[in-house]
């Protein structure tokens, strides 16, 4: 069946390590790259919406064509004078990613700040995907604006899916970010968290933990990843289900392992596939994808045939 999902947050020039020590400028961002891969496993007959912010300069026109050339939608996207994207560069140490970040213009910041148009674009999609860079990046009342036309959407029946990806840089208080987190989470119903970050800024002692602080907030539906261990399902009152992780041949770049895992599970479950066996294929795709440079690997590179 035909359906619409729209991606909510920011996409950044992103500079990765190439040969002979050069680097080589692409595009990502955590939403982006979800989008990036729903789109890569969605069936044909549903549409992939982006919604950023960018600029009027020359690398924001590069950005939005090349959004388009993977099939992800720009149509909603506004550009506004003055703004640039973000840009940060990856840093690797034995497959393990490091970043350095230049957003202090970032357009992004600047994507909720019509309601009008927020609230257009969300009623339009299916299903919505944001995450907690999304709300890091925004002003507290742009965050109230997008969380309360999500707890809207919420309300009417919509799937609207959640990571919270806590990044404590992005935050300058630990309670305001653990707070807003919480708020986003209420405003899901599906939460797709990473044990580490949980464990770390949340207290879980496990998953399970980990599983009920969010089922408590409000989301039905909640998949935690961890990883070499595997991810956790909790789908409304099924059974706890735990989905081992893929076996990884070698580990190059591990920049985009949540992000593709939470678009291709995604793009499954959409196309009616069980929340375990869609893990099982997300899981796979995440352990192709980290076997390559930088976060959007294209199709070709991660032999789909295989995967499936």
């Amino acid at each position: 069946m035909a359906g619409s999902m729209l991606s909510i947050g920011e996409c950044m020039v992103e500079l990765m390590q190439a040969e002979a020590g050069l680097l080589r400028k692409g595009y990502a961002g955590d939403t982006f790259n979800t989008a990036y891969y729903a789109r890569l496993f969605l069936p044909s007959d549903w549409t992939v919406e982006y919604l950023t912010a960018v600029g009027t300069d020359l690398v924001s026109s590069e950005m939005l064509a090349f959004i388009e050339s993977t099939g992800v939608g720009t149509t909603h996207i506004p550009r506004i004078e003055g703004r640039m994207p973000g840009l940060y560069m990856i840093h690797l140490k034995d497959g393990e990613r490091s970043f350095s970040y230049w957003r202090s213009t970032s357009a992004a910041k600047l994507l909720a700040d019509d309601p009008d148009r927020l609230r257009a674009v969300i009623e339009a999609a299916d299903v919505v995907f944001f995450s907690g860079i999304t709300l890091a990046i925004l002003s507290p009342n742009a965050v109230e604006t997008l969380l309360s036309e999500l707890r809207r959407t919420k309300a009417g029946g919509k799937r609207i899916v959640f990571d919270p990806n806590i990044r404590p840089r992005l935050w300058d208080d630990a309670a305001r970010m653990r707070a807003t987190i919480e708020a986003g989470a209420r405003a899901a119903t599906m939460v797709l968290p990473s044990y580490d970050d949980e464990a770390t800024h949340f207290g879980d002692a496990s998953i399970d933990a980990t599983i009920e602080r969010y089922r408590a907030l409000g989301a039905e539906n909640v998949a935690v990843k961890a990883g070499a261990n595997g991810v956790t399902l909790q789908f409304g009152r099924d059974e706890r289900r735990h989905i081992p992780a893929a076996p990884v041949s070698r580990v190059v770049d591990t920049t985009s392992a949540g992000d593709s895992f939470n678009g291709s599970f995604l793009a499954r479950l959409a196309a009616g596939d069980s929340p375990a066996d869609a893990a099982a294929f997300a899981a796979r795709v995440a352990a192709a994808v980290i076997g390559h440079h930088g976060a959007l690997v294209a199709r070709e590179k991660l032999m789909v045939d295989q995967i499936d």
